[in-house]
């Protein structure tokens, strides 16, 4: 029998519920689990023909589970018979759906996609319902309904070209810089020389046409004595600035020849910030001492999702009927935003699941409390990723010596520019951390909009009773990592090897290094302004006159 879906002339008598929204069904509490979450099971724009069958995807975007069966899957009211549809996982072979059932049930690992192939008519250009029920091991029935439109493969001639197979490969990387050629007039002859092989950068960028080649210099040497870096570093710094690797030289000259930098990593958290939406506050209280009192079984959920994550505590606050919760975990020597995003989403899901005295109406799993790529007081108080401490004193004769300028001055000018940064609300009162984090950043493949937040900070001055100069900075959110991310990119990869950073066990190094790096710009910057040397350096070394320009 040939089935028309598009007709709409069938339709079974025992469908599923049919609703807008996704339901979680069977013996679990209806609002266990927020529509708005089992809605992102479904992969939107997946429904299409492909060889003759109809193809769409779902992935498990909910927590690690085992899937029992799926009973029935419907389009436009057409209940698929089980021997039309195959399922594939990942990548890996299709299977017959009648194979997936209890006796021969199949993991699901939190992000598995599922492929699902049915022996069908092709469907009609336009709009379509999807029902599916899946029996999972975790959650029971889980109904899902959602209308998707039909994905014709038509690319519009506008669209930056893409290969779903390999969009890394020397033929669409041509075809994309001859796509922005046509677009812009652009020559692309820098941006298309690049001196790796494209598919490393697999998980690091889509649409890859080039590379942005960002002049690097080292400044040095920076002597560290910290708990994990000590010695003399070289440190590459990837920036457009002109005077800003001579200025962090001059730094590291004055910390060399004053004895060295001191660093400490002193706090270590990374957070992902949940909120709860409840009936009333009275509610949202009862709910934040429910979380205390699971702690443990929260901690064995979030735990679960990588053997690298840690959760350290849990933090909750409470405004009117909401209760914002903020997981702080340990990451290892990866930056960690992703992990603990994971990690909370299960802790999340366990929560709603066996919460059941307190209902929870809503629930989103970034509040904007751990607030991420943005500067705050509150991490400025509780840490948020590396909190980092570098201390020197510095002697008066180098300073005079190296840079023309007296320990009294800068100390006199620090207490006035406080005054300044009282005034106008800035999240730093020293000169320019963000100088330096920003450039390493750029070098060593760290997520540059991270400096939003470790660039905040706090300098302290004291005049010792030989006027040398006690100076100190401490760094309260510093996102750093030295495996995974952009770190394993092949010229971010040597810059890291070249401070003995690269790889596992390395992190805190690099944060100390990053920390005495930052000292070093705030001596040379604060002595330029004394000794009213800043502009004629600028004027000198780092002017870029476009009418000398080819």
């Amino acid at each position: 029998m040939h089935h028309t879906l598009a007709s709409g002339h069938f339709r079974v008598v025992d469908r599923v519920i049919k609703s807008t929204h996704m339901s979680w069904i069977g013996d679990k509490a209806m609002q266990a689990i927020p529509n708005s979450l089992v809605g992102k099971l479904y992969n939107r724009t997946s429904l299409r023909n492909e060889d003759g069958r109809v193809r769409f995807s779902v992935k498990n975007r909910l927590s690690p589970t085992v899937l029992l069966d799926i009973p029935r899957v419907v389009i436009d009211g057409y209940l698929v018979p089980h021997d039309k549809i195959a399922v594939s996982i990942e990548a890996r072979e299709a299977i017959p759906l009648k194979q997936i059932n209890p006796e021969n049930p199949l993991d699901l690992p939190l992000g598995t996609l599922m492929n699902f192939c049915l022996n069908i008519n092709p469907l009609q250009e336009g709009r379509h319902d999807l029902g599916m029920v899946f029996n999972v091991s975790q959650f029971g029935p889980l109904n899902l309904e959602v209308n998707d439109a039909l994905k014709t493969g038509h690319a519009d001639p506008d669209n930056v070209p893409r290969n779903c197979e390999d969009d890394y490969c020397d033929d669409i990387i041509r075809a994309r810089q001859e796509f922005i050629r046509g677009k812009t007039g652009a020559g692309l002859e820098h941006i298309a020389a690049y001196s790796f092989d494209p598919h490393v950068t697999r998980g690091n960028i889509e649409h890859f046409t080039g590379v942005a080649q960002v002049p690097l210099g080292f400044a040095g040497p920076l002597l560290v004595h910290g708990e994990h870096a000590q010695g003399e570093f070289y440190v590459p710094l990837a920036c457009s600035e002109g005077t800003l690797v001579a200025s962090y030289n001059r730094g590291m000259k004055v910390l060399h020849q004053s004895g060295g930098v001191k660093c400490a990593v002193v706090g270590d958290n990374m957070q992902r910030a949940p909120v709860f939406i409840l009936d009333d506050a009275a509610s949202a209280r009862r709910f934040g001492d429910w979380v205390r009192e699971n702690t443990e079984a929260i901690r064995q959920a979030a735990e679960a999702t990588d053997p690298f994550v840690k959760l350290d505590y849990i933090d909750h606050y409470l405004a009117h009927k909401f209760t914002y919760l903020r997981f702080n975990f340990k990451t290892g020597d990866a930056a960690g935003m992703n992990m603990v995003g994971k990690a909370t989403f299960a802790a999340c899901n366990w929560i709603l699941e066996n919460c059941r005295e307190i209902p929870v109406r809503r629930f989103f799993l970034e509040s904007n409390f751990a607030t991420d790529k943005k500067a705050s007081m509150i991490n400025m108080l509780k840490t948020r990723g590396k909190r980092v401490v570098a201390e020197a004193v510095i002697k008066r004769d180098v300073l005079l010596d190296v840079m023309d300028a007296d320990t009294e001055s800068i100390y006199y000018h620090g207490k006035v520019a406080n005054v300044g940064t009282q005034m106008s609300g800035a999240i730093y009162n020293g000169c320019h951390a963000a100088n330096a984090i920003t450039a390493m950043f750029l070098a060593s493949g760290q997520d540059v909009a991270n400096v939003a937040e470790s660039s905040m900070g706090m300098l302290y001055a004291e005049l010792t009773p030989e006027n040398d100069l006690y100076l100190s900075v401490t760094l309260p959110s510093v996102i750093v990592a030295t495996c995974g991310g952009g770190t394993g990119l092949p010229t971010q990869k040597e810059a890291l090897q070249a401070m003995g950073c690269y790889g596992v066990g390395k992190v805190n190094k690099f944060a100390e290094i990053l920390a005495g790096t930052v000292l070093a710009g705030e001596i040379s910057l604060a002595a330029a302004i004394s000794s009213l040397d800043w502009v004629s350096s600028h004027d000198q070394y780092g002017r870029n006159d476009p009418r000398l320009s080819g």
